[in-house]
């Protein structure tokens, strides 16, 4: 986990340099294109008898169809360099390799995070289901804690609940799948623990089959509790 966090802490690095590139030339790009799409309009109504060069060429780019086009593509664009952005955010967030010290966290960005790294598997493939997170988050404030080591549990607790899904799949008919869809539930509240102790609850809950009888002995039951400052 620890060799999974420095990778995705260097690959977020990687990527954030030329994004940031992307991200801030897109405005510019974007009020540039309408300047010139404006006076290419403007053109049109002045001078709207052109000589035949110009029909020519305004026939072989299709230039109506290029004036309506562009300004739709640079709004995808801007979409999608927005997409990068938040996963780069998400990236650095679930690595935290920077941060040796407890820190004030939103446990949600955490979980979120890990979401978004573990979204290749929940997604639906071929032979695969898709595999639906329900999130029921409560209000939480923000918890003195070692975040990367808590999204590294996040991690692996939410990667046993996939596998314990896709395996319960295999066994299942198609038409099982769809009328009962496997799911995570992740839940979080506050509460408080004697004597008035705040704390937060993190329930992470799948529709699996659920351990076997014969496995459930040989669990060792442990409760751990978090003391919060907010």
């Amino acid at each position: 986990m620890s060799s999974l966090g420095q990778l995705v802490a260097g690959v977020a690095h990687e990527i954030n340099n030329p994004i940031s590139f992307i991200y801030g030339n897109l405005p510019h790009a974007t009020e540039y294109t309408h300047d010139l799409l404006e006076l290419i309009k403007l053109y049109i109504e002045k001078y709207p008898n052109p000589d035949a060069e110009i029909k020519k060429i305004h026939k072989e780019i299709d230039l109506d169809f290029l004036m309506d086009d562009l300004p739709e593509m640079l709004k995808s664009m801007q979409i999608g360099a927005d997409r990068i952005r938040e996963i780069v955010l998400s990236l650095r967030n679930f690595s935290r390799l920077d941060e040796s010290e407890m820190k004030r966290v939103n446990i949600h960005d955490g979980i979120d995070s890990t979401l978004l790294i573990l979204q290749n598997r929940l997604k639906e493939t071929a032979g695969h289901p898709e595999i639906k997170i329900i999130k029921q988050y409560g209000n939480l404030p923000l918890v003195e804690c070692y975040a990367g080591q808590l999204n590294q549990v996040f991690m692996n607790i939410l990667s046993n609940a996939i596998d314990a899904l896709d395996q319960y799949n295999q066994t299942r008919s198609l038409e099982d799948i769809i009328s009962q869809p496997t799911t995570i539930t992740i839940q979080t509240e506050t509460s408080t623990l004697p004597p008035s102790i705040p704390c937060i609850g993190i329930r992470i809950r799948d529709n699996g089959p659920g351990i076997s009888q014969a496995n459930q002995s040989k669990i060792v039951r442990s409760i751990f509790y978090h003391q919060t400052h907010w």
